[in-house]
Formats: C-alpha cells, structure tokens, sequence
C-alpha cells in the first residue's frame, strides 16, 4: 500500500486507492489532456472532481500540489525511483506520462523533439488564445463594449486555426501517420472553441477541411471519449 500521507492534498481527497495515480482535475480542456492520457495508456488512477466554481483549487490543500491554483495536477505513487511524485501543469504531465509507459512519444529523438514543439504550440498558443475568444465570446467579457479585445483574440484564433490547417496537409495527426500526445494536447481545445464556446462561425471555422477532419478522428478514439468525460461532473 503506497503512503501519500505526505501530500496534504489527499487529506481534503482521500485516496481510496493510494496505488494508483491520483488525478485532481475537472473536464475541461486542460482537464481532459489528462483523463484522455491515462485512458489511452491504461494506466490504473484514481480521479477527483475539483470544482473551480467553488474555488477548490485556491484552497491550502490543493495550493499544496500546485501553487498556481490550476487544473489538473496528479501524484504517481510509483514516481521516479519508486518514490511518489506530485505534478501539475498539463504539458508536463502528458510528457511524464509518455516517458513512463512509452507510449503516443516517438523514440526517434528528432520526432520526439517535433512532438514536443507541438505540445508547447498548445500551451503556448492555442490554449490561452482559444481560452480569451471563450471569455470575451460566452463569458463575462461578452458584456464589454470595446470589441477590440475580443477581435484581437478572434483574429489569433483563426490564425493558429490556420496553422493547424496546413499543418495536417497530407497527415491524419500532427505528427503524421502516429496519433501522439501532440494531438492529445490540442483535441479538447479545437473541440471547446467550436463546440462549448460556440465559436465556430466566429473564427470561420466552417473554411477549414484538414482540422475539422483531424477533431473528427480524435473524437471517435473511444479513450478520447471516455477521458473527456472524467472526472464525472457531479
């Protein structure tokens, strides 16, 4: 039985299964980059809700895993050496997740290096971009008169749309014929944008072909389809 008495967080959510990876997430789209992870490797984990609405992530407990207050964050019972390990930040966490089961990361190193670019394409780009057409398009910033914060992030969006685009010219995934955690990164954004956001008309995204096909594909793994719905909303 794996002690996790160390990481104050499993005492405001306990661990009914202390062997397996704790995940501390919520289905959003940095929240599902996770959940999709661990359902396509089939790693053994334990999922918590936490509900930003009630601002569980600024709370001591979850503060005490992840000093930034974000979603999703995990500890590894069985971390590096066989001792636990607590992570956040959704890009490192799918890295650290394919170099422990050796999977959806090339073992080339230039492929691997390319698969890495495009992950931090996402963190970099296609998350906050996406994430400020939400805010100004569905949520509170819809109310603000001045449109242009709302039209610079649109005009972005379609941009990076667009490198998306030609990117998938001739490939099923963004690293061609193998579905990596690149695209697991990007998935449950292009999805958000077009779907949650309802943003798609906005951002013109009816013009593209390539990525609209790609989101398609990703949506019918069954793991994607399991991991964007965990943790199970209450």
């Amino acid at each position: 039985m794996s002690d996790l008495s160390a990481f104050p967080i499993t005492k405001r959510w306990p661990a009914q299964h202390p062997d397996r990876i704790q995940l501390y997430s919520l289905p959003t789209p940095n929240g599902v980059k996770v959940s999709i992870m661990l359902e396509e490797t089939g790693l053994a984990y334990e999922p918590h809700l936490i509900d930003i609405g009630k601002n569980e992530t600024w709370g001591p407990e979850f503060l005490s895993l992840n000093p930034n207050g974000k979603i999703p964050a995990i500890i590894d019972p069985d971390g590096p050496g066989g001792k636990p390990l607590g992570l956040f930040e959704s890009g490192a966490i799918l890295l650290y997740l394919a170099e422990k089961t050796g999977k959806f990361l090339p073992a080339d190193a230039a492929a691997r290096y390319e698969t890495i670019q495009w992950v931090f394409f996402q963190m970099a780009a296609i998350g906050p971009m996406f994430g400020q057409v939400g805010f100004f398009h569905k949520f509170a910033g819809r109310e603000i008169e001045d449109k242009r914060p709302l039209e610079r992030y649109r005009g972005e969006s379609k941009r990076l749309l667009g490198v998306l685009e030609t990117r998938l010219e001739g490939r099923d995934w963004l690293m061609g014929a193998d579905y990596t955690i690149a695209d697991i990164a990007t998935l449950g954004w292009v999805r958000n944008l077009v779907g949650f956001y309802g943003a798609g008309e906005l951002v013109d995204y009816a013009s593209l072909k390539r990525v609209p096909a790609w989101l398609e594909r990703g949506l019918a793994r069954p793991a994607v389809q399991r991991g964007l719905e965990i943790p199970k909303r209450g």
